[in-house]
């Protein structure tokens, strides 16, 4: 997953890297408003440290690096595919643009799946096919941001989290911004990518899918008794 490789890591501090990152990280406050536990994982690096997962009220937080990323963000380095955590021991997983990057995403949401507790919580952050971003990724050479050359939109993840039982608890849509350099400050910058403006009229070109995990139990039906009949009722009438 080339996150952290090549031309990521300086466009992830760029202008434009780090105002998406903090835009990203002021959504996920609202986000997290009604995740809790004990154990959230974040599965890919994006952007420095724990800054997504600092609004978060779950103290026990990690990051987990894909080998060759030469990520130093991580509190672990595993292949996200194979995860070397028990099941159903996570309250929550992010995922900020990690299927996107992934080469098998469908085995990195099945792994997030498996770690996952009954009902925790999976959040997805990835960007539009249909957005001017998906428009330069599909243009440039070697995707937008940089190495990304996957785009899937929210409809695709929408019914791979179907296929393994989820219940969408909230889809919400930011990044009304073009691909370029900003020109005012991150405090100028972070509003305009959340909320469209006169200025800013652009479609969104990102998306944040919130779901919860549901585990539905096999009620057994028990089959119903033979009618006994009572032993007046097997007796035989005398004949007249």
């Amino acid at each position: 997953m080339p996150q952290t490789t090549g031309a990521m890591q300086p466009w992830q501090h760029g202008p434009l890297g780090r105002a998406l990152i903090a835009a990203e990280a002021q959504l996920l406050a609202t986000t997290f408003d009604d995740v809790f536990g004990q154990e959230l994982l974040q599965l890919g690096t994006w952007g420095a440290g724990r800054e997504l997962l600092a609004p978060s009220r779950i103290r026990r937080q990690s990051v987990v690096a894909e080998p060759g990323t030469g990520a130093i963000a991580g509190d672990m380095v595993a292949n996200l595919a194979h995860l070397p955590i028990s099941s159903g021991t996570v309250d929550a997983v992010l995922l900020p643009h990690t299927l996107e990057y992934a080469p098998d995403p469908y085995a990195v949401l099945r792994e997030a799946d498996r770690v996952l507790v009954a009902e925790g919580q999976l959040i997805v952050l990835g960007f539009r096919p249909a957005s001017f971003w998906g428009l330069r990724s599909a243009a440039a050479r070697d995707g937008y941001p940089p190495g990304l050359r996957r785009r899937l939109g929210s409809t695709r993840v929408h019914d791979w989290l179907g296929l393994l039982s989820y219940e969408i608890v909230s889809v919400r849509r930011y990044l009304y911004h073009l691909p370029r350099t900003p020109r005012g400050t991150l405090e100028v910058t972070v509003p305009r990518m959340l909320h469209r403006g006169w200025f800013y009229p652009w479609p969104a070109a990102a998306y944040v899918i919130k779901a919860r995990k549901r585990v539905y139990t096999m009620t057994p039906i028990r089959p119903r008794l033979r009618e006994r009949r009572t032993v007046l009722g097997g007796l035989v009438e005398p004949s007249v």
